[in-house]
């Protein structure tokens, strides 16, 4: 289904959908005090933009790089060129292990290959062991945010779930008392695992070593149990240099979230004596958006979601409308440059308003992307006939003064006169969740000229008595002259 579809099952519950936006733009306030607390805030984003420039700019050296000082640090390394081979690869490690059990922190790669299903198919259990990824999972749906997976659901609607699966109370919706539901329950999964799967928020390829960013501390009890843990990478999550971390450290979790950090930012740096520590590096279409000058600055993205806490769209039509595993703004490049005819609606659902840009940590100049992707899908042919017409339309009104004038004229005679029934009937979908606006009295260039007038008019009224003056003295000065 298309977004706007998607986004009007979501936007048909009022009050959810108010819910949402507030709570993202709760999130949003939190990252701008952050923000405004470190004064070399822009610096650093400089700094990290130069960063992620330069290493996309020498990915294949950098991946090399830590691969070899990975396998020195007794890592196990793999080649994923796309997500079957992902999952492959990752089922026969299990495989070879004779893992039943599987324990998981939160990771966008795994959902963008479907690694659960796909190990459950084959007689695995997976458990989510992130608390807002555990929720949706218990639900059967995918996250709709990459920092916040279950920010969609009510607290009433956890306790029914919890109560459904864990056993917890019925109706119970105390957060405290479901958290601990949820700690009881996963505690057992985490003592019974017999292997611990991670994501990766960033690798450096001077050390072969690698960093995990949680705020509950699951992906360190996940792998410190198991003797086995495989760690899952997207290939642009590198970084060049140990020092370069400490940079994308202060960025991360103060966009994220609004913290200043993430409450742990743990360390791998090779296996645990007597267990084995595997990355997975993936593709799966990274390299073709690296070779598309367009597009290749998205893969600077860290997974923060700030674009999304800021985008009024998503705020409003929340996450399962993008129908992708990254949403939101950078959802809206990345989606359809893998597959341009099934999201081709994803660059639309935005109003260019360049919020995202202006908090990106990495400075992606993502509404300017938007724009382009949308000339890129219409290149592809991919543009309903109705939105062509539309365009068209608009840009024949725009390009002619006097037309555009006349169709000014019109709206706001529209604005007063016109029924609301016009606007507001069954046949007319943009007028759902709008409100016109009230009809200003001038137009912009009739409010211009008046104002220009008035100028022009106290400007002359004040020269003139300047000029008398003048006069006088001048009069004044010769007659003292002359006695």
């Amino acid at each position: 289904m298309s977004h706007p579809a998607l986004a009007q099952q979501f936007t048909s519950d009022r009050t959810r959908a108010e819910w949402h936006d507030r709570s993202l733009w709760f999130v949003r306030e939190k990252r701008d005090r952050m923000a405004h607390g470190v004064p070399e805030w822009e610096l650093l984003r400089e700094h990290a933009s130069a960063i992620k420039l330069h290493t996309m700019s020498q990915l294949p050296h950098y991946l090399e790089q830590f691969e070899k000082n990975a396998a020195a640090r007794g890592i196990i390394v793999h080649w994923a060129e796309t997500a079957d081979d992902h999952n492959r690869i990752v089922y026969e490690i299990l495989q070879r292990h004779g893992v039943r059990r599987v324990v998981k922190s939160k990771s966008m790669l795994t959902e963008e290959c479907h690694l659960n299903p796909f190990l459950e198919k084959r007689g695995m259990e997976v458990v989510d062991t992130d608390l807002g990824e555990r929720i949706v999972q218990l639900r059967q749906e995918a996250p709709s945010h990459i920092v916040l997976p279950a920010i969609h659901i009510r607290k009433e609607e956890v306790g029914e779930c919890f109560h459904e699966h864990l056993g917890t109370e019925k109706g119970a919706s105390d957060p405290n008392y479901l958290t601990e539901a949820a700690r009881n329950h996963l505690r057992e999964r985490f003592c019974k695992a017999d292997a611990g799967i991670t994501g990766v928020n960033f690798a450096i390829a001077e050390t072969g070593g690698f960093v995990v960013c949680t705020n509950e501390g699951n992906a360190d009890l996940g792998v410190s149990l198991p003797k086995l843990h495989i760690a899952c990478m997207g290939i642009e999550k590198l970084l060049p240099r140990a020092s370069d971390l400490a940079v994308f450290l202060r960025l991360l979790a103060r966009s994220a979230t609004g913290q200043p950090i993430t409450t742990y930012s743990s360390h791998f740096h090779g296996p645990r004596e007597g267990c084995e520590l595997h990355v997975v590096l993936v593709d799966n279409g990274r390299s073709s958006i690296l070779q598309s000058p367009d597009f290749r600055r998205s893969l600077n993205c860290i997974r923060c979601g700030a674009c999304m806490n800021t985008c009024p769209v998503y705020r409003r039509s929340g996450g399962h409308s993008y129908e992708t595993t990254v949403p939101g703004p950078i959802g809206s490049i990345l989606a359809p440059v893998r597959e341009p005819e099934k999201h081709s609606s994803l660059p639309f659902a935005c109003t260019l308003c360049g919020s995202c840009t202006d908090v990106c940590p990495v400075k992606i100049d993502l509404h300017h992307q938007l724009l382009a992707m949308r000339g890129h899908i219409d290149a592809k042919h991919l543009l309903p006939v109705s939105k062509k017409l539309s365009m068209k339309l608009v840009s024949a009104v725009l390009s002619r003064t006097w037309l555009y004038n006349t169709m000014g004229w019109l709206a706001r005679v529209s604005l007063k006169w016109a029924p609301r029934f016009a606007v507001y009937n069954p046949l007319n979908g943009w007028g759902r969740q709008r409100e016109l606006p009230i009809p200003p009295s001038a137009t912009f260039r009739q409010m211009f000229a008046q104002r220009r007038a008035g100028r022009k008019s106290a400007e002359s009224g004040a020269a003139a008595p300047v000029a008398r003056e003048g006069s006088k003295s001048r009069e004044g000065s010769q007659t003292g002259g002359q006695a």
